[in-house]
């Protein structure tokens, strides 16, 4: 121990006269206790939610806050409780009677992995609080992103028996959002990613992976006829192995090419969710990378370490860990051909499996064809024949449709299904447009990262689907229509949040959404109100899944120029979805908001 650094505090004599004493050093309290003959020194905000600790008791080593009686080894300031986190410890000793302290201890990792290691222990022991505070504790180090997205996705693809679910996706959901909201908002969205994990993870048992052939030869014909095969009889165990030996020998579009397959050889699987899930999977690698990071933390729950890699083995990857968690959603999946909906009265499923057939031979007519989407084209997708429907697709593949074209005519149509769902049906119903739009989406964003011409045929599945859902546009709500507005942007966006705050005001968020358009808002502002409005909330996987895919919507059609019309209804869709789906109690958002408090150095303790 360097003596330059101590500093005289206290008297010993008045120390263990008292029993304890509160100093100032640098800023900071620093509770001193005589116990035993010895004098001990710790940070006084007891770490959970910042209680004096001097007001705590000292009993055979054992320091405890009498607020909620979290416990902590004096020597060293380990915790009994995992919710509670270590309390700093200050070096003492004692010269010529005055006790003396080292205020600025090395620390025996840095900031940035004690957050991190902090984050896994919230995993673990699924802590929200704890997990809000590493995350804002990570942001300060720089690390708001990244860090918290990889995490979250190594401990939920080895704790989910079940593999790839709503908490990995609602993670893959919040790191786009944080692209679309700012400010204290991004740390909001990485604490809702993280916490939604943990909680799909609580109470499962581990998963444990297979492993890829030794054969690095493989060509990606033999994988892909495999891992169909695989998925096709429901053998989980083989086709994971096709997969990890294709991460290994094969780029990312040749993968995605072999997953989109295997995902459009059924029809529009467990209601959307497969293809959707396996989208966001691959867009959650997009962001945290095919290989890995260049450090993890070390396997041990909470380590105070973090072990070094270089390259990473593409069995160690984030891309095997990844994809391979998701084999489960395509084995276990439930097929809409076995759905009576998709059978009866009309059997829509044999329409799709018939233009499957025909598949090949309409891409060969449109080869070098350049498709201009005709009049009229979306009102056939919306109406009642799907006969019609079916040829309206074959045909503009004949025409020269691309996958990608073809794919935003349809995610067009399912986005009016949301945007026009008449509030006089069921709650619930809200869902079934909802998975219809974020099937459509997934299988427009896998158009783009994968090559294979079987991606038409979640065409058809999404377009069929838009068609069976019709009667829940009966009637069809009104859709604001474009006008003028005098009013300020700023007011309208607060209107809107106060809208969320309410029950029961569907269309009145349309409304003002629409309004923001015609006052000439800047729509970057809009996504981020809107984005406020949903972290705020409790909110629900779907609804999350619903605002991030109509922000990604709306930038894909600004980007290509779309008309104003199909970029406001980008937006009025999920604001009517919100809306019918807020308030909520906002109780992450207390968590959320004692995290700040305390991190900021706030009193929690006292009167406010």
């Amino acid at each position: 121990m360097s003596t330059e650094r101590m500093v005289p505090v206290a008297s010993l004599s008045d120390l263990a006269d008292a029993g304890h004493d509160v100093v100032q050093e640098d800023g900071r309290a620093v509770a001193l206790f005589h116990h035993e003959g010895e004098v001990y020194a710790v940070d006084n905000r007891c770490p959970h939610m910042g209680f004096p600790l001097s007001e705590g008791t000292v009993e055979e080593g054992v320091l405890t806050c009498h607020w909620h009686h979290a416990r902590f080894e004096l020597a060293a300031g380990d915790t009994f409780d995992p919710w509670a986190d270590d309390v700093q410890t200050f070096p003492t000793e004692v010269r010529d009677g005055e006790v003396y302290l080292d205020p600025d201890p090395p620390r025996d990792v840095s900031e940035a992995v004690h957050w991190r290691n902090r984050l896994a222990d919230g995993l673990n022991e699924n802590l929200s609080l704890v997990m809000a505070k590493a995350v804002i504790g990570l942001d300060d180090e720089g690390e708001a992103f990244h860090t918290p997205v990889e995490t979250a996705v190594n401990f939920g693809t080895k704790y989910r028996a079940g593999g790839w679910g709503s908490g990995l996706t609602t993670l893959g959901c919040t790191a786009l959002l944080a692209d679309h909201v700012g400010g204290r908002d991004t740390r909001r969205a990485m604490f809702l990613g993280v916490r939604e994990t943990a909680d799909d993870c609580a109470g499962e048992p581990p998963r444990f992976r297979q492993y890829a052939f030794d054969n690095p030869d493989l060509p990606k014909e033999r994988l892909e006829s495999w891992f169909r095969d695989s998925v096709e009889v429901r053998d989980a165990d083989g086709a994971e192995r096709c997969l990890l030996t294709a991460v290994a020998c094969l780029d990312p579009t040749e993968v995605a090419d072999i997953v989109f397959a295997a995902a459009t050889d059924s029809l529009y699987l467990d209601s959307g969710h497969t293809l959707d899930f396996l989208n966001t999977a691959f867009a959650t690698l997009d962001r945290i990378g095919w290989a890995g990071a260049r450090s993890v933390p070390d396997e041990r729950a909470g380590a105070n370490a973090t072990r070094e890699r270089g390259d990473v083995s593409a069995e160690e990857s984030n891309a095997a860990k990844v994809l391979a968690s998701t084999v489960d959603r395509l084995t276990d999946a439930t097929r809409s051909e076995e759905l009576s909906s998709w059978r009866d009265p009309i059997d829509v499923a044999g329409l799709c499996f018939d233009a499957h057939d025909r598949l090949d031979d309409c891409v060969a007519a449109g080869e070098g064809r350049t498709w201009d989407e005709p009049d009229g084209f979306l009102d056939t997708l919306l109406g009642d024949d799907p006969e019609a429907i079916v040829d309206a697709l074959t045909g503009a593949i004949r025409e020269g449709a691309t996958r990608t074209e073809l794919a935003d005519a349809v995610v067009r149509a399912a986005t009016r299904r949301v945007a026009w769902f008449a509030t006089n049906n069921e709650f619930g119903d809200w869902n079934t447009v909802h998975h219809t739009f974020s099937y459509a989406n997934a299988v427009y964003e896998a158009t783009k990262r994968a090559d294979t011409d079987l991606l038409y045929r979640g065409c058809f599945d999404a377009a069929v689907s838009v068609y069976l859902d019709r009667f829940l546009n009966s009637p069809r709500a009104p859709t604001p229509e474009p006008g003028d507005s005098e009013r300020d942007p700023a007011a309208i966006r607060e209107e809107l949040l106060d809208c969320f705050d309410r029950q029961g005001q569907v269309n009145r968020a349309a409304d003002l959404v629409s309004e923001h358009f015609d006052a000439g808002g800047d729509p970057a502002d809009l996504k981020r109100t809107m984005g406020r409005g949903l972290l705020r909330e409790d909110a629900g996987f779907h609804t999350v899944q619903n605002v991030t895919w109509g922000f990604e919507r709306f930038d894909a059609l600004t980007a290509r120029d779309a008309p104003d019309a199909e970029r406001r209804l980008a937006l009025v869709a999920p604001a009517r979805y919100m809306a019918a789906h807020f308030p909520t109690r906002r109780s992450n958002e207390q968590t959320f908001s004692i995290a700040t408090r305390l991190h900021r150095g706030e009193r929690l303790h006292e009167a406010e």
